[in-house]
């Protein structure tokens, strides 16, 4: 148990970053929610999706060949080796994008818009580059240092967007501060609009380096294909993998406007429907803002962990409390969504997917029990079973993408998510039992998973006659799910109690 203490306490303080940070983000979704109409948003949410399929080609599978390599051999070296072909590819990469940005513009549906295309071409370079010191930071167990540099960043990129799209809009637009309009129309312009998300990326990421320095600074450039060649074989699955996987999340915005048929929402453009949708995938990425946090601590912990005889029980404790956890997480969420959505999603037109939340909360769960269960094949070096494992996963996906979305909308989507994940979790369960058994409580995980899916079911068809009302009785539903995990478990329960007692 203590070893599960620590992994949960580095758990939360790689989590502290992004937890907090996707909580003020969460402001950000009112605010760009009031700032951008659906049509708006719809634009940001697609070219922030082809964003993260290239941070999975800038890293190509290095921070987890990272954590392989540098704990067998010479530490140094191999950090020199995979940030000098990290550092590489991203600068390849970004100048192509730079040079060729009128026309990857035009490529993508947005001619004469090639100054997004450079900001985020440099972002997603910055973002390659600090991937393997912030790797480090994880092998070196100092995740108060990851956790602080992460914070500013995002404390940055929020204070940004505040002040481009709140204060210098409402003094530009003469809401108040009437004098300083003729300041702020030196650095706002009302046409460049989303393009002030993407600005205040790139300001934040610029960060990095400073905050970074010192890791910089210990490095020195080289390339040796000899002695890199057993990292890529190592670490191109991961790529395929993380294509794969990025695919699987993402391929519904990227797609969703061309499969979805014209006015099948009356009043909405396809593009205001991705729009609806991808403000609604907010509300449920809390779940993967937790799954993330746990990959950050897990992996590194896995690797530490394999050679201990009690690894298998280890594992398996992990498991469950992550399903407990996760669990707890789905019902808060889903069940008070009648008075949690209108504080983010600002406009009406926004709230009318939020349906999908559940399903899209459901399927960010299970992919994080994937990626539990995954540890199989990364300590069997085994990780073509990944590849296979995701490109099924995205295989089912984008089939069923294809099929739903022309019927049901961006439910098909949701609905197409969750399956995918459903399938990974399922093929990689039964394939882990054949190759590196770890005995995990199926019967504990099935029954906190259908007792969560009961009530998500059942209180949306509860009715009171006041909001104030409903939104108390929902509350006490996810009170009562927290009460009845405390009463099941009585083991922890009573380790806390001790611990209570002796202070």
């Amino acid at each position: 148990m203590s070893v599960l203490k620590r992994l949960a306490g580095e758990t939360a303080l790689y989590g502290l970053p992004s937890i907090v940070g996707r909580s003020i983000y969460f402001l950000l979704v009112s605010l760009h929610t009031v700032a951008f109409t659906a049509e708006e948003s719809g634009i940001q949410i697609k070219l922030f999706t082809y964003v993260a399929f290239l941070q999975i080609v800038y890293t190509f599978g290095m921070e987890t060949s990272f954590f392989r390599f540098a704990t067998r051999d010479n530490f140094k070296s191999y950090y020199d080796l995979i940030f000098s072909a990290v550092i590489s590819v991203s600068v390849f990469f970004s100048l192509v994008f730079i040079l060729f940005a009128t026309s990857i513009a035009t490529l993508i549906g947005y001619p004469g818009q090639e100054q997004y295309i450079v900001i985020m071409a440099i972002v997603v370079a910055l973002d390659g580059i600090v991937s393997i010191p912030f790797a480090r930071l994880r092998l070196e167990r100092r995740p108060r240092r990851f956790a602080f540099v992460r914070m500013v960043n995002i404390l940055l990129n929020v204070f940004l967007n505040v002040f481009f799209l709140w204060f210098c809009r409402n003094i530009y637009e003469e809401n108040f501060l009437v004098f300083l309009k003729p300041a702020i129309s030196y650095i706002y312009y009302p046409s460049f609009k989303i393009g002030y998300v993407f600005l205040s990326n790139l300001i934040a990421n610029v960060a990095f380096i400073p905050l970074l320095w010192d890791l910089f600074r210990d490095f020195k450039f080289k390339f040796n294909w000899k002695s890199f060649e057993p990292v890529w074989l190592y670490g191109y699955p991961i790529l395929i993998m993380g294509l794969a996987g990025t695919a699987n999340q993402l391929f519904d915005r990227l797609t969703f406007d061309s499969f979805l048929p014209k006015g099948f929402y009356p009043g909405r453009s396809s593009q205001a429907a991705l729009g609806i949708y991808g403000s609604c995938y907010k509300l449920s990425i809390l779940m993967n803002v937790v799954v993330q946090a746990f990959r950050y601590s897990a992996e590194p912990f896995f690797f530490s962990q394999s050679e201990d005889k009690n690894a298998p029980s280890t594992f398996a404790l992990v498991m469950k409390w992550f399903i407990i956890a996760c669990s707890v997480l789905w019902v808060g969420i889903s069940v008070n969504l009648d008075w949690i959505s209108p504080l983010f999603l600002r406009r009406p037109e926004y709230r009318e997917g939020l349906a999908v939340v559940p399903f899209l909360l459901l399927g960010n769960l299970l992919l994080g029990v994937y990626y539990n269960l995954s540890v199989w094949f990364k300590l069997t070096d085994k990780t073509y079973y990944g590849t296979w494992l995701t490109f099924m996963g995205a295989g089912v996906n984008i089939i069923l993408n294809i099929v739903l979305i022309p019927y049901i909308g961006y439910m098909g989507c949701a609905i197409a998510f969750l399956l995918s994940c459903a399938a990974m979790t399922v093929a990689s369960y039964l394939l882990g039992n054949k190759y590196f058994p770890v005995p995990y409580s199926i019967f504990s995980a099935g029954a906190y998973l259908t007792g969560a899916a009961l009530l998500i079911l059942v209180v949306p068809l509860i009715t009171f006659s006041s909001g104030w009302m409903a939104a108390l009785f929902h509350l006490f539903i996810t009170f009562t799910f927290i009460v009845a995990v405390i009463y099941f478990e009585k083991i922890p329960l009573g380790r806390i109690t001790s611990v209570a007692n002796k202070k």
